[in-house]
Parts: C-alpha cells; structure tokens; sequence
C-alpha cells in the first residue's frame, strides 16, 4: 500500500508541475538581437517566443532608451531599448484608435497573463486601454492603465485574462494598448503631467510586453492524474 501511496503522489507531483507553472509564450524586450550599445536601435521582433508588434491607427515609432527617467524593468544594461511610440490623435477626436498591436498564437497554452512596461512622457495621454480579440477583428476593452505623472516608467502592469477561455489554444489571440479620452465617457485626452497639455507629439515607450499561460495537459497526463486518484481511493479502502 505505501509503494502505491508513493507512486500516486509522484504521478500528481509531476502533473501539477508540468501543468501549474506558467511559461512565456512571447516577450518583446525590443533590444538589439546582437547588443550594440546603442538603445536607439533596437527591433521589433519578439526576444523569446513568435509574434508580431505593429503600430495601429497612425502612429509611428523610433527605438529610445529603457533605461531612461527610473528605467524599466529591462535587466539589460547599456543596450536596453524601448519603443517609443508617437504620432497621436488630434485633441478630442479618434478615442482608442491608435497604439500598439501584439499578436500571439496561445496554441496549447491557458491561463492567459499580459504584463508590459510603459513610460507616459509629460503630454502624452494620461490613459491607455487595453484591448483583446479572439478572432483577429474585433476588440473588446478589458483593463484601463492612468498615469499620475509624466517623463515615468510605470513597471509590470498586469492584465489577467485567466477567466476568459476565449483567449485560451487561439492562434488569432491579439491586444492593443491605446491612448483614450481620460474617463468614461470621456471627450478629450488629458496629459500625463497635470501640468503640461496634451500633445500629439508626447510619446509612450513600451518594454518588457510579455504574454504568459500554463501549457494545457495533453490527455495522457489527465489520464495519470484518474488513475494516481484511483489508486489513493483503493488505498485509503
């Protein structure tokens, strides 16, 4: 009986663990792939996993310094850049309409988590929304991030999309984040620095975009965790 106890426990040990822990699907840390100490270079290709970052409704963008005003949460040193993302909306008009897009196939993954750095420079928007899609077209608002000050990195925000089975083994799952009018229903972009008035030209700067789930189980392991609870069953009869 104790051979079986321990054998139920390994075969439950090992599934929880090979189930439970969440992985990186994909990370952008928007570095240079070969380090060239120069933060204004940098690419747009995922650092781990595959995916595809692009800019939505008209902005643009250059490669700047993560490690600017406190710095991200980029452990890089002297090659850590960001992407810095300009070219806004005029004042009162085009409200969630332009930012960035990443893509990712969450194919065998669950538990879906987003978290990213973004630094508001003192006239871009003081709010931007994050958006999802689970069929490529159409995006529902799901989290809204409000800067309290400007020329800052705010590190690790987090949006949990653990409860929306949608996003969950999609090859079209994909988010925005993007500048909208402060409140709901908001009129007009405020600035990021109450002191400072909103700018088309302000600019967000966004490192450390990752996408992370927890592998889901292939039936075989389902198949273990019956029979490892089978066996306590017997053992405890």
């Amino acid at each position: 009986m104790l051979r079986h106890s321990v054998l139920s426990a390994a075969i439950v040990g090992s599934f929880v663990s090979s189930s439970v822990l969440a992985a990186t699907i994909t990370q952008w840390n928007f570095n240079s792939p070969t380090p060239d100490g120069n933060t204004s270079t940098g690419t747009t290709s995922p650092s781990t996993g595959s995916g595809t970052a692009t800019l939505i409704g008209g902005t643009t963008a250059t490669f700047a310094s993560g490690d600017a005003s406190g710095g991200s949460s980029d452990p890089a040193t002297g090659d850590d850049s960001g992407w810095n993302v300009t070219t806004w909306a005029a004042q009162s008009s085009g409200d969630k309409t332009r930012g960035v897009q990443f893509s990712v196939d969450t194919t065998g993954f669950q538990d879906i988590i987003l978290s990213f750095d973004q630094r508001h420079s003192n006239t871009v928007a003081r709010e931007f929304v994050v958006q999802y899609t689970t069929d490529g077209s159409i995006f529902t608002d799901i989290a809204t991030f409000t800067a309290t000050a400007g020329d800052t990195w705010f590190n690790n925000r987090t949006v949990d999309l653990t409860s929306i089975s949608a996003v969950d083994d999609n090859p079209n799952f994909a988010f925005r984040i993007v500048a909208s009018f402060t409140g709901e229903p908001g009129t007009q972009y405020d600035a990021s620095n109450p002191a400072s008035n909103y700018s088309t030209n302000g600019t967000a700067r966004f490192d450390m975009v990752t996408v992370s789930g927890t592998v889901i189980p292939e039936p075989a392991s389902l198949g273990l965790l019956g029979l490892a609870s089978l066996m306590g069953l017997r053992r405890r009869r």
